[in-house]
């Protein structure tokens, strides 16, 4: 089966960095998108940047220039790069995989779409 997990949460500092991973294991060729979500307390969960198998990438346009995604297919991992954080970053990050190819942002970042989730990992950015 199909299985993702997250790591790299942690605390830091409002303007500091954290690379957070997934790593996927299982019949993970099948999967064309793996991405992350976010969800922050009493909020509902986003979308913030996926990645496909043919390398397109879909993003928040509130992440654009400070988060980026990328992927190593030899250490089955996806990572997310997280650069001059704030507190409104705060949240459970979860890593997630669909079968689909998304066509738009909007796509990519339905989460009724992703069959695949794993547990989530905490970032906190406070002083």
């Amino acid at each position: 089966q199909v299985q993702l997990v997250e790591s790299g949460g942690g605390l830091v500092q409002p303007g500091g960095s954290l690379r957070l991973s997934c790593a996927h294991s299982g019949s993970t060729s099948i999967l064309h998108t793996i991405g992350w979500f976010r969800q922050a307390p009493g909020k509902e969960r986003e979308g913030v940047l996926f990645i496909t198998s043919d390398g397109y990438t879909f993003y928040a346009d509130s992440m654009k220039g400070r988060f980026t995604i990328s992927r190593d297919d030899a250490k089955n991992s996806v990572y997310l790069q997280m650069n001059s954080l704030k507190p409104e970053d705060t949240a459970v990050y979860y890593c997630a995989a669909a079968l689909f190819g998304p066509l738009t942002t909007t796509q990519a970042m339905d989460v009724s779409e992703y069959p695949f989730w794993g547990q989530g990992t905490q970032v906190t950015v406070s002083s």
